[in-house]
């Protein structure tokens, strides 16, 4: 197929309660929207998706809030045009590992030519810029041939096999991304998200809470969703602080019968004995919650070629997965070089990418999540996707019901599984048809 026009467009949404990420709060969210219009001889499809600008997770910085927000819609904008400039056509696959090898380090570049090293948008942002422009061309290419954008990934849809894009060559000729796919489950169990300025008790609420029908205490939450399985925020930089926090909350598990935690330390951790320290101590002094910590999930910052540190001791301990600092399948090499012995997959940083990761993360024995950007609207459909097709270690993560449940409420209507947690788990059986399987929330 070829592109034949893009639309950009952005959907303010605004949070019942404040997400922190690292030392930042976020109180709204820009998604960026966007519309791919392709041809194939005489047929044309619109392809949809949206991404969450998540600027205090992709762009942590002292700049300003808004400077950062207005210059990643700007960069979506650029990205839209050299897209349209450059005539791309294919397959989505082959056109995202192309853009992403070749085009995309050269518009990050311009993007930063004369800027100092503190103004310079990271790769990570530019990929979460990159991403709905990436997912539309998948929902396109579906729709214009009345296939699901996952069923297209084997040999009988691609010209080139994964030598052509992964290394060491010789382990992946003749192998395609479908190859490492597993058989799609109608359900997946769901992560809630436990952050680290959420009330866990009565004592904690200050009076300030939204009054909106949807819980604030966790309890709460578990009870209503009939939650498994929570993802305890901590802070990195805190070490008792971030111990007394997982025996709170996992007190609370114990009590309300969840069996799967885990840890994520916000990618503040500058040394592996501050992770095993606090894993240690659990072990001996609560070993019931020690055991139910499923994996670790991305102690240590963003830059991982900057930050080259040994973690086999902390994967020796629980799965190490990581998450920010994988980019893409070159980074999941260097980081199970240093051993890390998993990895956490997300469509914001595109899905081809994501793909080319799962292959390369398999291949090699590694374990994968599909973790979430708190991602609303149409952003959460091809999330639970790639999550039900992955083979994870557990489900998904899925939490923008917590934080703006308000922004999905019409796309509530038609995938009534998809957009509540009940049971523990999230219901994919109303996804239906070629691409993502929209079901004409596409239009809202």
């Amino acid at each position: 197929m070829k592109i034949s026009s893009i639309k950009l467009s952005f959907v303010p949404v605004v949070t019942r309660i404040p997400l922190k990420f690292a030392d930042q709060v976020l109180t709204s969210v820009t998604c960026a929207r966007v519309e791919i219009h392709a041809e194939q001889n005489d047929q044309s499809s619109t392809g949809f998706a949206e991404t969450p600008l998540s600027v205090a997770w992709v762009w942590p910085s002292e700049l300003g809030y808004r400077e950062r927000e207005e210059r990643l819609k700007s960069f979506c904008e650029l990205l839209k045009n050299d897209l349209l400039v450059h005539g791309e056509s294919g397959h989505p696959f082959t056109i995202g590992a192309h853009y992403l090898e070749r085009r995309l380090p050269d518009r990050l570049a311009d993007e930063n030519t004369g800027r100092c090293e503190e103004d310079m948008m990271p790769h990570l942002a530019a990929l979460v810029c990159l991403s709905a422009f990436d997912l539309a061309l998948y929902d396109a290419f579906g729709k214009l041939h009345g296939v699901p954008a996952f069923e297209c990934l084997d040999q009988s849809w691609l010209d080139c096999d994964l030598s052509h894009y992964l290394e060491p060559r010789e382990r992946f000729v003749g192998k395609y991304p479908s190859d490492y796919f597993v058989q799609p489950s109608s359900t997946l169990p769901v992560w809630h998200l436990v952050g680290g300025l959420d009330p866990l008790e009565q004592s904690d609420l200050e009076g300030s809470e939204p009054q909106d029908g949807y819980p604030v205490l966790l309890r709460d939450w578990i009870q209503k969703d009939g939650l498994n399985c929570l993802k305890i925020k901590l802070r990195g930089n805190d070490l008792e602080w971030d111990y007394q926090r997982l025996i709170k909350v996992g007190k609370i598990s114990l009590e309300q019968g969840v069996m799967n935690l885990t840890a994520d330390f916000n990618c503040m951790v500058s040394d592996p004995d501050y992770v095993n320290e606090i894993l240690d101590r659990l072990k001996t002094s609560e070993p019931e919650i020690y055991d139910r910590v499923l994996y670790v999930e991305q102690p240590f910052a963003y830059d991982l070629e900057k930050n080259q540190i040994q973690v086999h001791s902390v994967s020796e301990r629980k799965l190490l997965l990581m998450d920010e600092s994988a980019h893409d399948w070159r980074l999941v090499k260097l980081g199970c070089e240093l051993g890390w012995t998993g990895v956490a997959l997300k469509t914001c940083k595109t899905l081809t990418g994501a793909i080319l990761s799962l292959c390369w993360a398999k291949e090699h024995g590694m374990s994968l999540m599909v973790q979430d950007l708190t991602n609303p609207r149409l952003a959460q459909i091809p999330h639970v996707l790639l999550a039900s097709y992955a083979g994870t270690i557990c489900g998904v993560e899925s939490n923008a019901m917590q934080f703006y449940p308000d922004a999905s409420l019409e796309f509530l209507k038609v995938h009534p599984g998809l957009y509540q947690r009940r049971q523990g788990v999230l219901d994919l059986r109303t996804i239906q048809g070629p691409g993502f399987g929209y079901s004409g929330v596409e239009s809202l």
